[in-house]
């Protein structure tokens, strides 16, 4: 095999590297655009759960149960999504830790939907 031959395969090689790392950057695009797409989505739902006609008479602990329970469809594909993002982002990390983190974003959400009802409730009037 001659000198040429070799320069030529260490080329393919770098073009091939290349579009691999293009194509594995716009999959990570595209799975973090879903992922922002899925947690809109959620929140839009929460929001909604927020403003429906009736839980103005809701105690927080019963808004806490009704907002755990709403949006299930929004909420898993918030999950699903979010944990496919953070696997490409971070492939060497734990899928548990992965799983942990979209969870993790899951609670603070309706926490903050919980925290903004509370607080509007006990808003002076």
């Amino acid at each position: 095999m001659g000198d040429k031959e070799n320069k030529m395969r260490m080329a393919i090689a770098a073009v091939v590297a290349t579009m691999t790392s293009v194509a594995m950057a716009d999959d990570i695009a595209d799975a973090r655009r879903q992922a922002v797409a899925g947690r809109d989505s959620y929140w839009n739902c929460l929001a909604r759960e927020y403003g429906r006609d009736g839980n103005s008479s809701l105690s927080g602990q019963d808004f806490t149960l009704l907002v755990a329970g709403a949006c299930s469809s929004e909420r898993q594909n918030f999950r699903v999504t979010l944990v496919n993002y953070l696997a490409l982002q971070f492939p060497g990390a734990d899928a548990g830790d992965h799983m942990t983190t979209a969870n993790n974003a899951i609670a603070s959400a309706q926490k903050d939907v919980v925290t903004a009802f509370i607080r509007h409730k006990e808003a002076p009037r």
